[in-house]
């Protein structure tokens, strides 16, 4: 793995998904995924830490539940994106990072920066996302 220098930007100007590229790629992905877990860490101290004792108000137990709700919900959306990260990391791995699944075409650096766990081109989600307007 390369020494990446942390000023480092992937330019369309180098070979797409050359080695420095990809430990960019990797790095980001390793940041994004242990920011997420550090969320999840806290908020099972926060529910460690809460009075578990009933709170005699019918409005403050069902405000507690609803934001209880809310974060339980939260951090199931995060351990899913966890999942894709994890999913993007082996694809780095394996060599298929950064090129659509359906086309096989490099998806490009700004989509990549903007969805570091993006599977498929612009194009081709666009596409995905009108199929699936019609069978809806």
């Amino acid at each position: 793995m390369p020494k990446i220098n942390k000023n480092y930007k992937p330019s369309s100007k180098e070979k797409f998904m050359n080695s420095k590229m990809k430990e960019y790629f990797r790095i980001k992905l390793l940041n994004w995924k242990k920011n997420l877990l550090e969320g999840s860490s806290q908020t099972l101290q926060n529910f460690k830490k809460e009075d578990n004792s009933s709170k005699p108000d019918i409005t403050d137990r069902a405000a507690e539940e609803i934001e209880t709700s809310f974060e339980l919900r939260t951090r199931d959306r995060e351990r899913k994106l966890i999942n894709k990260i994890d999913q993007a990391l082996k694809r780095i791995d394996d060599g298929n990072y950064g090129y659509c699944e359906e086309t096989g075409e490099p998806i490009g650096i700004k989509r990549l920066e903007a969805r570091p766990i993006a599977t498929l081109s612009l194009e081709a989600q666009e596409m995905h996302e009108k199929k699936e307007k019609k069978i809806n």
